[in-house]
């Protein structure tokens, strides 16, 4: 399964189109297999560094670095708790045939053609959501420490939405 996350839940086709925030990328409607999905589960604007391990020896690592039991964090700029409380998400899911993995990012899958969602429901209290996950979620007034370190050890990361943080 392939998945979209939006605050908009009456989307009835997704069109191709070019990123915001990638614009020397061609135009696609893109999707998140189950696996990196949990990097969506925050407001769509959010600024965000995911950090987690895909083994036991980046798990260590991530426990040392970053001072955490789970095998998961996220961590976001204070100033967002209140959109992070009060978000109303929904989990658009595409059947796969259309779609192709994009090799620039983990996860990540284009089609170049619209698409239309199989099934659109919300998703539960995003704060919950991370906890039922194990998902470690941090607030912090400042991303950029953050946004180094994560680029920096053996463990998987991404950073979405960096453009939005007080000091990109």
């Amino acid at each position: 399964m392939l998945f979209h996350f939006s605050e908009d839940p009456s989307i009835a086709v997704f069109l191709p189109h070019v990123p915001r925030s990638n614009p020397s990328v061609g135009a696609a409607v893109w999707a998140i297999d189950v696996e990196h999905s949990p990097s969506y589960w925050l407001p769509r604007e959010c600024p965000r560094v995911a950090v987690w391990g895909r083994d036991e020896r980046e798990r260590a690592a991530l426990r040392e670095t970053f001072g955490t039991a789970s095998y998961r964090f996220h961590v976001i700029e204070s100033a967002w708790m209140d959109r992070m409380r009060s978000c109303r998400l929904y989990r658009y899911t595409f059947d796969p045939e259309p779609f192709a993995p994009w090799p620039e990012a983990e996860g990540q899958h284009t089609a170049h053609s619209p698409v239309r969602p199989t099934s659109v429901e919300p998703v539960r209290n995003l704060i919950e959501q991370h906890e039922a996950a194990g998902i470690d979620l941090r607030t912090v007034d400042d991303l950029a420490p953050w946004k180094d370190l994560a680029t920096r050890g053996p463990w998987t990361y991404s950073i979405i939405r960096y453009h939005n943080a007080k000091t990109p």
